[in-house]
């Protein structure tokens, strides 16, 4: 895997991903950025919760289930001084559909928990990482 980060002025930057995707980082006003773009400890809690959210889709339609919508909500605490790595991630799936086997998606969320995410099991190394659910019938 590649990527790289170039320096567009102030604290902005873009980023590209190997596979030919751009998005925008910025620090916030008061480190001198401009709000531009995301943070880069935003970006990387959005593609933990991305790297999730896939694994628990994939594994639900490999079960047959009939899902409408999934989505992650992500809660995030991190450290008061410098290094300020993340010390607590919470992550909630709210998964919605037709019939849906609470088996299923308790089991998709485990497996991904505990198997398959390598984004939230390598965080999990230096945070506490939770995962919950919750099922909404349509």
């Amino acid at each position: 895997m590649k990527a790289s980060v170039k320096w567009l002025d102030n604290m902005t930057f873009v980023g590209e991903s190997g596979s030919g995707h751009a998005v925008i980082m910025d620090a916030a006003p008061e480190a001198g950025g401009h709000n531009l773009g995301v943070r880069p400890m935003e970006m990387l809690l959005i593609g933990t919760g991305g790297c999730s959210a896939i694994d628990v889709m994939l594994i639900l339609k490999k079960s047959r289930q009939d899902v409408t919508d999934c989505r992650v909500e992500l809660d995030a605490e991190r450290a008061e001084t410098d290094p300020k790595v993340f010390t607590k991630i919470r992550m909630h799936f709210v998964v919605s559909g037709r019939g849906l086997s609470e088996n299923h998606v308790r089991r998709a969320v485990d497996l991904s928990a505990e198997k398959y995410c390598s984004a939230s099991i390598m965080l999990g190394q230096v945070a506490e990482v939770t995962h919950s659910y919750e099922i909404i019938a349509v």
